[in-house]
């Protein structure tokens, strides 16, 4: 007897030692080592302004890391808080497998990290200290992009006032812990911005910097479900039980925006833009219909924009799925 639990103590120190090799073995190799090479951007006039209107109105950048009030419609982005973080996106709100943080991206935030290290974060997952990102934080399109406009949102997110805000470390559930590891990889960013008079591929282009995917397609426990991109129903629960589903953006004509002309699909956004104090602020009621859309800031992007999306979004295939965008809380549908 004495014998057997010998050898299984052993068997036991065995297995341990074994899983933390394997252990200590994943986190050298994961994520991949990226080399960052340290480069300085002339902040011109020109650039600054294309990476204020991209981080504005585009690729969500201030959206995500500054302070929504939801005491209006579309939860316009609040005065003096830039770029601040903090918003927590957990598993009730973005189907997040545990909590993570917006990080501050003022000076205050990345006042310390260098081009280079500032470059692969948005476009390859990693940040300064070597941590891979949640790809919430959409680096996998930003990739996608081309190295001038990346530029341009650096040069500009380098001009934030400086905010102090201390922001708590993310806690993801097992194994995405270790998933998110090996997410993050090299990129490769275009070398120019397609032609705007291919409106398809232009469109192409600017929907993959919205990211407009990630929210109009329908997810479970962080997968896509195949053929259903764009098809809306993707779920956010509100702090106060709300429920917000994204819509269908697909060409299909009973449950998308197949019969909606470009005029009306511009209006949409361009509604929530008010040419003297730029958002529209709309008060709404406790558990009034509300959405998660940043009408207010993406209503900001030129005509020229959103009609390639639009152009583009013909160009997918229809998918029949009718979307209920929004349950108050305590309803069923």
């Amino acid at each position: 007897m004495k014998k057997l639990l010998r050898i299984l103590g052993f068997l036991f120190l065995f297995l341990v030692l074994a899983a933390a090799a394997g252990l200590l073995y994943f986190n050298s190799a994961y994520p991949v080592k990226i080399s960052v090479d340290d480069f300085q951007i002339e902040s011109t006039p020109e650039r600054i302004a294309r990476g204020e209107y991209l981080a504005h109105h585009v690729t969500g950048c201030i959206d995500c890391h500054s302070d929504r009030n939801f005491e209006f419609y579309a939860g316009p982005i609040v005065d003096g808080t830039f770029g601040k973080g903090g918003t927590a996106f957990d598993e009730a709100l973005a189907d997040v497998p545990g909590v993570i943080y917006a990080k501050n991206i003022t000076p205050s935030g990345i006042g310390n990290w260098s081009n280079g290290e500032l470059y692969r974060a948005i476009v390859s997952g990693i940040d300064k200290n070597n941590e891979a990102l949640f790809p919430l934080m959409p680096y996998t399109h930003f990739a996608g992009m081309a190295k001038e406009d990346i530029l341009s949102i650096m040069a500009y997110i380098r001009t934030l006032p400086a905010i102090e805000n201390k922001i708590p470390e993310r806690e993801l559930k097992f194994p995405v812990n270790f998933i998110v590891k090996t997410i993050p990889a090299p990129a490769s960013t275009l070398a120019s911005i397609p032609d705007k008079s291919n409106s398809v591929e232009y469109g192409k282009y600017m929907i993959n910097a919205a990211a407009c995917i990630h929210c109009h397609t329908k997810a479970v426990q962080g997968e896509f479900l195949p053929g259903m991109e764009f098809a809306g129903g993707f779920r956010f629960k509100m702090p106060n039980g709300d429920e917000i589903y994204s819509s269908n953006i697909t060409p299909d004509n009973e449950t998308g925006i197949g019969l909606m002309s470009k005029e009306a699909f511009i209006g949409k956004f361009k509604a929530f833009v008010d040419s003297a104090s730029g958002q529209v602020m709309i008060p709404v009621q406790e558990h009034q219909k509300n959405t998660i859309m940043p009408w207010t800031k993406l209503g900001g992007m030129t005509v020229e924009d959103l009609g390639a999306i639009y152009e583009y979004l013909r160009t997918v295939p229809p998918v029949n799925h009718k979307v209920t965008t929004f349950i108050p809380a305590g309803k069923n549908i």
